[in-house]
């Protein structure tokens, strides 16, 4: 009590100071998420930093430092829209005295690449590199812009430079995450490995990797390894949300539906993630629960579509989410939404390979088999080896009429991952039949 009591205080004292600056307080967690020595140490933390900012209004670090504990909280959380505010009110304060503020460029960067403005992330990166090109945290930042532009060469650079300046998790998940664009998965696994040696046991970072780890394993039909990782980041941090949505999809290759199910739906519980929604509405439709499936479905277009929304009219406070709800229309059956929000995730970045992907999705769906095929040519430009790329490419190409390139593809998909989404092996069924 006297910890939130502390830091309503601090809330009171900064809005009576100064009307124009408004920081939002702390949200309480909810469920297993507020339970543990964690969660009262981010508390005591955030209010000490608040009495600081009030205490000496003048002075940028406990700003930054407040901006810094509120990223990690949307991170935990899920709450990005809310906390992604509170991060950007603050680094913006700072940023407009001192527009050369290092740190406060860097979690400006890192917050708009979390909202998936990727070029004005990638913007705030550079800035920040030509004030210290010799920090490695930067660089990651880069990258991750880079990446999202479909610049590959220039993320690989980055990455290189980063691994040369500090060797850690951050910088070994990088090069795993460019090694599997590449088509290197035994490679990704190997580097994403060292990222999870490299990290602190239970800390949210660490956990992640181990998370990402276990889906490499996945996207080459390892279930057993993958379930492995599943369960040592649940040991190592109890109840994180993605461990249990990663035990959701083993249980869903072994056509164990009703507990994927219910491992999915605590995920759902713990963190607000839409990916939940997309996971949990193919699940019901797997356990022969069309209606649940399309109101899941409904539910994911509705709050990606508030996201989008935000997005368009607020760029400090909003997510783009085109992409995912390219996807999600398309679950819905409204191809015509699907393919006006694929196009305008591809006006913002057309070189990234995910966005093609999608778009050469769409455009099959409605019949445009000529342009899902050139989209998807740039989509496989980095030979990736995901099964689920690898298999739509696939699909299109013998559609197109290139039925042994396309046969090729299919198998190659399944031989690397035999538990693909029921909706391509369904579209697959005609294509495997006439080459049997």
């Amino acid at each position: 009590m006297l910890v939130l009591l502390g830091l309503m205080i601090g809330f009171i004292v900064l809005f009576k100071n100064n009307k124009k600056e408004e920081i939002l307080p702390l949200k309480e967690r909810q469920g297993a998420m507020a339970k543990g020595s964690e969660w009262a140490k981010t508390k005591e933390n955030v209010a000490k930093l608040i009495q600081k900012i009030s205490e000496k209004p003048d002075d940028p670090e406990p700003r930054v430092q407040l901006a810094q504990l509120y990223m990690e909280e949307a991170r935990i959380t899920g709450d990005h829209q809310y906390y992604d505010m509170a991060s950007l009110r603050l680094l913006n304060s700072v940023l407009k005295k001192d527009p050369n503020h290092f740190e406060a460029l860097c979690f400006k960067s890192m917050v708009l690449l979390s909202q998936h403005h990727f070029s004005e992330g990638l913007d705030e990166a550079d800035k920040a590199i030509s004030i210290n090109g010799y920090n490695a945290f930067v660089y990651g930042l880069a990258v991750d812009g880079n990446v999202e532009l479909g610049n590959y060469d220039d993320a690989v650079k980055n990455s290189d430079k980063m691994v040369s300046i500090r060797p850690d998790l951050s910088s070994y998940s990088r090069i795993s995450y460019l090694r599997e664009i590449y088509g290197d998965n035994d490679g990704a696994i190997d580097a994403m490995k060292m990222a999870v040696s490299a990290g602190f046991p239970g800390l949210e970072q660490t956990s992640w990797c181990r998370v990402q780890l276990g889906k490499l394993y996945e996207n080459k039909g390892d279930l057993t390894n993958a379930k492995l990782e599943y369960e040592i980041a649940l040991s190592q941090r109890p109840d994180y949300a993605y461990a249990y949505a990663g035990e959701a999809r083993i249980e869903k290759y072994n056509k164990n539906y009703k507990q994927a199910i219910a491992d999915i739906q605590k995920a759902q519980g713990l963190v607000n993630d839409y990916g939940f929604y997309d996971e949990l509405s193919e699940l019901f439709k797997l356990n022969g629960e069309p209606a649940k499936a399309k109101q899941t479905a409904e539910e994911l277009v509705n709050k990606l579509n508030k996201d989008a929304e935000t997005g368009n009219s607020d760029d400090q406070i909003g997510h783009y989410a085109d992409k995912e709800l390219a996807y999600a229309y398309l679950k819905t059956g409204n191809n015509n939404k699907a393919m006006e929000h694929a196009l305008i995730e591809y006006n913002r970045r057309p070189n990234n390979i995910d966005v093609n992907e999608a778009l050469a999705w769409v455009n099959y769906k409605m019949g445009n088999v000529k342009d899902a095929d050139k989209y998807i040519s740039v989509a496989m430009k980095t030979n990736s080896q995901n099964p689920t790329l690898l298999c739509q490419a696939g699909i299109i190409k013998s559609k197109l009429g290139d039925k042994e390139k396309g046969n090729l593809l299919i198998k190659k998909a399944l031989s690397l991952d035999p538990y693909l989404s029921q909706d391509l092996t369904n579209e697959i069924k005609p294509y495997l039949a006439m080459n049997n």
